[in-house]
């Protein structure tokens, strides 16, 4: 496989093109309309970003730096969500470099520590993440919250 590069996506680029696009058939049913929503109107302030995996000219995989995601928790930011890697490229490492890709760009935009909501026991802890409590999202589930400093 050739190198991934991880690159922040920019309103009205080329980039957040391909990334609307990807996202719009990735496998991930339960997200894709908010998160096209959100692409598509550029609903990102203030230091709020994407980020696009890329190999071989293809986005692969993305993540988010947002202030708020699925949860009523205004006290709780930066979040990194959107967490999403193409099933044939999985197990490579790559979710990996789009959270330190976050992490670096929330250390550089101020922030001491960032969170991470999953339903998943496993992979956050891989990266330096520990679980903090349980969580409602605004759908009524419960998902674990994670935690890092950085």
């Amino acid at each position: 496989m050739k190198d991934i590069v991880i690159r922040k996506v920019d309103k009205d680029t080329e980039l957040s093109v391909q990334l609307i696009d990807f996202v719009r058939n990735f496998s991930w049913d339960e997200v894709r309309e908010h998160t096209l929503h959100v692409l598509e109107n550029w609903e990102l302030s203030d230091w709020e970003t994407p980020f696009a995996a890329i190999s071989e000219g293809r986005i692969i995989g993305m993540v988010t730096v947002m202030k708020t995601d699925y949860y009523p928790l205004p006290e709780i930011y930066p979040w990194i969500s959107t967490l999403f890697v193409s099933e044939e490229y999985r197990g490579k490492r790559i979710s990996q470099k789009l959270i330190e890709a976050a992490e670096e760009y929330a250390r550089a935009s101020g922030f001491e520590k960032t969170y991470i909501p999953t339903e998943f026991v496993g992979l956050y802890e891989k990266n330096g993440y520990s679980y903090v409590r349980d969580i409602e999202n605004y759908g009524g589930g419960v998902d674990r919250l994670y935690a890092k400093e950085i």
